[in-house]
C-alpha cells in the first residue's frame, strides 16, 4: 500500500513538473528557460525536478518525447488495410485536439524545429524518422491498392502537420483576426474543413460523421 502511495505521489509530481515545463518551454524556448521557474510554477523544491529528471535537458527531452507520442496517437496502429478515410480523419481530429487543449506542446516543438533542433538530434532519428517510415509505409500501400490517388506521402503528412499545428503555433494571430478566441464549435468546424480538404486530396468521400454540418 505504502509503495503504491509513493508511486502515485511521483507520477502526480511527475505530472506537474511536465505540464510546467511545457508553459516554460514554450514562452522562452530551451535556453531562456530556468529550472527555478519550471519548479515555481509547478509549485514544488527545484530539488525535486532534478530528483525525477536530472537536468534541465533530460526534463526537455522527456517533454518532447512525451509530445511526439501524443501527436502519433492512433495513427502508430494503422496498416494500409485500414480504410483511409476512417484513419486520416481520425488522425486529423487527434491532431486538432490536441492544438486546442495543449497549444503549448506544439509551441514548444516548433521552437525547437525552427532552432535546427540542437536538442533533439539523436532522439529525431532514432524514434520520430522511424515512425515517418512506418506511417509512409501505410500510405504507399494504400496508394498500391488504389484506395487514394498517387501522391508523395511525405507531403500528405507534413500538410496534414501544417493545417492541424497551425491552430496551436500561430494562436495569437489567429484570435487577433478572428477579434476573439475560437471556441470548441470553431475547432470542431475547423476540423471537419481540414479533414474535407485533405480527403478530397486523397480522391476519398469523407465519411459520415466526419462532414461539415
Amino acid at each position: 500500500m505504502l509503495q503504491r502511495k509513493e508511486e502515485s505521489i511521483a507520477q502526480l509530481n511527475r505530472t506537474k513538473i511536465l505540464s510546467a515545463a511545457e508553459k516554460e518551454f514554450s514562452l522562452n524556448g530551451f535556453k531562456g528557460t530556468r529550472v527555478q521557474k519550471i519548479a515555481d510554477r509547478a509549485g514544488l523544491p527545484k530539488t525535486n525536478v532534478l530528483y525525477y529528471f536530472k537536468t534541465k535537458q533530460g526534463l526537455y527531452l522527456a517533454l518532447l518525447e512525451q509530445i511526439l507520442s501524443m501527436w502519433n496517437g492512433q495513427f502508430d496502429l494503422a496498416t494500409s488495410e485500414d480504410d483511409p478515410a476512417l484513419v486520416l480523419s481520425r488522425y486529423i481530429c487527434d491532431k486538432m485536439e490536441i492544438s486546442r487543449k495543449r497549444p503549448d506542446a506544439s509551441k514548444v516543438f516548433a521552437l525547437e524545429i525552427i532552432n535546427r533542433a540542437p536538442n533533439l538530434s539523436e532522439f529525431f532519428k532514432r524514434e520520430h524518422c522511424s515512425w515517418m517510415k512506418g506511417r509512409v509505409a501505410v500510405i504507399d500501400g494504400w496508394i498500391a491498392q488504389g484506395k487514394i490517388t498517387p501522391q508523395d506521402p511525405y507531403a500528405l503528412l507534413f500538410h496534414i502537420w501544417a493545417m492541424t499545428q497551425h491552430y496551436a503555433d500561430f494562436s495569437s494571430q489567429i484570435n487577433e483576426l478572428r477579434g476573439k478566441k475560437m471556441t470548441k464549435l470553431d475547432y470542431q468546424k475547423a476540423t471537419h474543413q481540414v479533414i474535407a480538404l485533405v480527403l478530397a486530396g486523397c480522391g476519398l468521400s469523407v465519411p459520415a460523421e466526419y462532414q461539415c454540418s
